[in-house]
Parts: C-alpha cells; sequence; structure tokens
C-alpha cells in the first residue's frame, strides 16, 4: 500500500518504532548517579512521549538523558548527581497543572518542559506558585518567554520573530508574494502560526488549508491551495504522520511549487523514511544545524557511539544537549539547588557557546532576557536533496550573521 494511502495515525505509529520511541519514563536510559556520590540534585521533565508533541519531544528528551548520564560519569553538578524525574502532559494544556505538580511532589527544583507550545504557555502562570524555574528545550513560539507569567521561564533557541525575518528575506529573494499554507490541527501549531505569520506582513496568504493531525488524505486541502495559486506554499505542523502526508500529497499534485516548512520535518530523520520516493527533493526547512560548528561535531561523535553510526543528529539533541549544560552553569553558579538562586544564575550566564546554530553563535540570559539565541547566526535554510536527506544550505538566501 502507498504511503498516500496509509492512514496519517498507522504511519505515527510506525515512525515511532523506527525511533525506538516509548513511554518517556520507562527504559534503561533512565540516568543513573555515574561516579557521583552527593545529595541527588532533582531535575523534572515533563515530556510529552505519546501526544502531538512526541515527534520532537521523545528526541530531546532522549539526548537530555544521554546529556544528565554524561555529567553523573563525570562526577556529576558540585559533587552531586542530577536525579531527572519525568511525568507527561500530552501536550494537553488541561494536563498541565496535575503533571507539574507531581513533578514537584517529586522534589524536582527545576523543569524542563519539553512538550507542545501550548502546553507550555500554560505552564508559565503555574511557575510561580510552585517558585520553580523552567527551560523549554525546543521551545520556538515567541510569546512562551515573553510578559507576563515570564519571570521563571527561558528559551534556548531563535524564535518564530526571527524565524519570520529569515523567511520573509528569502521569500523576498526568490520573488515570492503570495503564500498558501497547510497546516495541521493541533493547537501547539495554532499558536505558532498567529506568532509566526503576525510578523510577516511581506507576504499575502491566500490560502489557509486545515487538516487533521491523524489526517489519511489531504487532496482537497491541496487541490484548493492549488486553485488559490500562491507562488509558494509552507507546511506547518508538528511533523510526524501529517508532514510525510502532506509532502507527498504537495510533490504529487503541485509539481514544480517552491515548498517550504517549520523544523520538524529536519529534525525528524524517522519521517524521511517514510516519504515517498523524492517526494521531499527541494523542500526547504528551518534548520539550526551547522556541520562547521565544532561543538555540533563533538556532539555528533557523543550520540554516534551512544546510538549508532548511522544517528542523524537534530536540533532538538543540539538545544536539548544545550540545555542541560545551561543547567549545569546555572547550578555551579547558585552553588546548589535552591531554585530561586538557580533562576538568579540563569540569568547572569553570557556568551554561552551553543552547539547548534553558527560557531560563532552563543547564549546569554539577564532579568529582561529570558530568550537565550544572541542573533541570527541560529538559523539556516536547508534544502532536501532527491534522496529525501536534507543536502545543505539553500543558495538562495541564507540569514545574516
Amino acid at each position: 500500500m502507498g504511503l498516500r494511502r496509509m492512514s496519517a495515525a498507522g504511519v505515527f505509529v510506525l515512525a515511532l518504532a523506527v525511533a525506538g520511541c516509548g513511554p518517556s519514563n520507562s527504559g534503561t536510559d533512565t540516568p543513573d548517579t555515574g561516579s557521583a556520590k552527593g545529595e541527588p540534585i532533582v531535575v523534572g521533565m515533563d515530556e510529552d512521549s505519546t501526544g502531538p508533541g512526541a515527534s520532537y519531544s521523545v528526541i530531546a528528551g532522549k539526548t537530555i538523558r544521554a546529556a544528565v548520564q554524561d555529567l553523573n560519569d563525570k562526577g556529576g553538578v558540585l559533587g552531586r548527581p542530577i536525579k531527572l524525574v519525568v511525568e507527561n502532559d500530552e501536550s494537553d494544556p488541561t494536563k498541565v497543572p496535575a503533571t507539574l505538580q507531581k513533578l514537584a511532589g517529586q522534589g524536582a527544583k527545576v523543569l524542563l518542559l519539553q512538550s507542545g507550545s501550548a502546553a507550555i504557555i500554560q505552564a508559565k502562570g503555574q511557575l510561580a506558585g510552585l517558585g520553580l524555574p523552567a527551560i523549554a528545550p525546543t521551545g520556538v513560539t515567541a510569546t512562551l518567554v515573553a510578559p507576563p507569567n515570564n519571570e521563571l521561564i527561558y528559551m534556548l533557541a531563535n524564535t518564530t520573530n526571527d524565524w519570520a525575518k529569515v523567511y520573509c528575506g528569502a521569500f523576498e529573494k526568490a520573488g515570492i508574494k503570495k503564500l498558501g499554507v497547510l497546516l495541521d490541527d493541533t493547537a501547539t501549531i495554532s499558536a505558532l502560526n498567529k506568532a509566526l505569520f503576525d510578523q510577516m506582513s511581506c507576504v499575502q496568504i491566500v490560502a489557509n488549508e486545515k487538516g487533521a493531525a491523524n489526517a489519511s488524505d489531504l487532496s482537497a486541502q491541496v487541490a484548493r491551495l492549488k486553485n488559490a495559486n500562491p507562488d509558494a506554499v509552507i507546511v506547518t505542523s508538528v511533523g510526524g504522520a501529517f508532514e510525510v502526508l502532506a509532502q507527498n500529497t504537495l510533490a504529487s499534485q503541485l509539481q514544480g511549487k517552491p515548498r517550504f516548512s517549520l523544523a520538524s520535518i529536519g529534525n525528524q530523520p524517522s519521517s524521511w523514511k517514510l516519504a515517498n520516493a523524492g517526494a521531499l527533493n527541494g523542500l526547504i526547512f528551518m534548520g539550526s544545524i551547522n556541520s562547521q560548528n565544532p561543538r555540533t561535531q563533538e556532539l555528533v561523535k557523543f550520540l554516534k557511539k551512544k546510538n549508532g553510526d548511522d544517528y542523524e543528529i537534530t536540533a532538538y539533541d543540539a538545544q536539548a544537549w544545550d540545555t542541560v549544560q545551561l543547567l549545569k552553569a546555572a547550578i555551579e553558579k547558585a552553588g546548589g539547588d535552591d531554585p530561586k538562586k538557580i533562576n538568579e544564575a540563569i540569568q547572569q550566564i553570557k556568551g554561552m557557546p551553543a552547539t547548534f546554530g553558527q560557531s560563532s553563535f552563543t547564549l546569554s540570559f539577564a532579568a529582561d532576557k529570558h530568550l537565550g539565541a544572541d542573533g541570527l547566526c541560529g538559523l539556516s535554510l536547508i534544502e532536501f536533496g532527491s534522496d529525501n536527506k536534507p543536502k545543505g544550505p539553500w543558495g538562495t538566501y541564507q540569514p545574516p550573521c
């Protein structure tokens, strides 16, 4: 049976199987204390391992565990091991309060919010009551760290505001004035699209077509996009089955039309294998991995040793890794695991070299800067080749560094 006719739910199950996904708090990858002997420092992770954010959260969660284990094997932080406790809100905003309460009840001193943006936005208002700082490792929606209720929450990567600048630069360079949008129906993408497109007056959106995240057919939506005659189409989704189905359908029904996407498809190697032959060829996505970055090169070696030589590094991996390094630096500055002191310490971290982005890309924080990214050097537009794998930077346009 061709993938275009396979249900999205079926593709997603297969994708999880290929990725080796399972419940976030089970399995042998739970970090142990390593060589660290002191009292554990408890870090709580809200990881969507079964909901719509699983397609990226599981990747990041696995690398967070590996990074914590690496720290513990090297003596921990201040001689103390990091103990990672995990719960799952399934990217459901209604489940966030109970999920965070569970993590706090297990002694967490700081939280990692590895879930959908709608769920993280819900969490913002609860952090003050818990008195716990939080980091969203792979968050990109600008509103996550914007007032109100942003005193205790932080992000690393360039946000949708920066994405808008890059997309607009690309569209201007490529002569794209009319844009068609194909999106999934998740709360995460609804929030992301509003944040992104509110900043993109550079282009006219002539069609906005939505499909269910578990859709089995997007032919009608793509037909309506075709009738609107856009200069290019952008797919906005959390990735996984919907993105594969969308790209298969677009490649078939809109041949030759420039296609763009978010970061999701570029960071989900298991999905590349599920796309029809050549269906991703020419697709341009928002990337954050630069093979010339020496820190990226070191992480590639580490992850291949852990996961096998065929492992493909993603921005989720790099951002997850940097989150743990940021946490280590903050705990060391704080002199312990007092949540208030950790929050203050995060705001003192300046010029931290990042494992994603270009070699010169750094992360800095302050009381009025809860987004770590220092400039646009954390982004790059990457093009897929005929083998359904990223082949390198898009030659038409790259963001200025």
